[in-house]
């Protein structure tokens, strides 16, 4: 049973790592009742879906569960997309914004050794290829508003509200 569960792990956590997943993996397997999903957190196996249930069911619910757990990533990231200079500087800059904290563009270009270009910092942070990660959504307008966000205004409001930051 043990070489079933040490493979079960290494099945999950492959899978957690094919799918970008932090807190959870999940994956499916054939059983004499049919496919079920099983879930694992860093703890060990937190879910069991039976095959009348919707997978997209079970995984929507797992992330209303364990969602806002998480405040930080504990990822190695690769900045090769993220240009050089001024743009990676911002980016980098950006991403040690704690959670649940915002900075303005302005604040951006000034950690960034540039003041004036806070311009330029939009442009940088609005071409993030590490989005989420790199909490861009983090960074507003002077003024307080949102600003701009590749993912989406309403997807940036959801991510300030997942940190409890009051949008106003």
């Amino acid at each position: 049973m043990t070489d079933v569960n040490d493979e079960l792990m290494s099945r999950l956590a492959a899978r957690a790592t094919e799918e970008g997943l932090v807190d959870v993996a999940y994956t499916t397997v054939d059983s004499p009742v049919g496919s079920l999903l099983l879930a694992a957190t860093s703890r060990g196996l937190v879910r069991v879906g039976f095959p009348t249930e919707d997978p997209d069911d079970v995984l929507e619910q797992l992330a209303d569960r364990l969602s806002g757990r998480r405040h930080h990533f504990d990822v190695a990231l690769d900045w090769e997309l993220s240009g050089a200079g001024f743009r990676r500087k911002v980016l980098r800059a950006t991403a040690r914004i704690p959670f649940g904290e915002v900075r303005t563009y302005r604040q951006m270009a000034v950690t960034a050794g540039s003041p004036r270009a806070y311009r330029a910092a939009g442009n940088a942070l609005g071409s993030n290829p590490i989005p989420v990660i790199v909490p861009c959504h983090r960074v507003l307008a002077s003024g307080g508003g949102l600003g701009g966000y590749g993912g989406g205004l309403d997807v940036k409001q959801q991510l300030l509200q997942l940190e409890g930051v009051p949008i106003s």
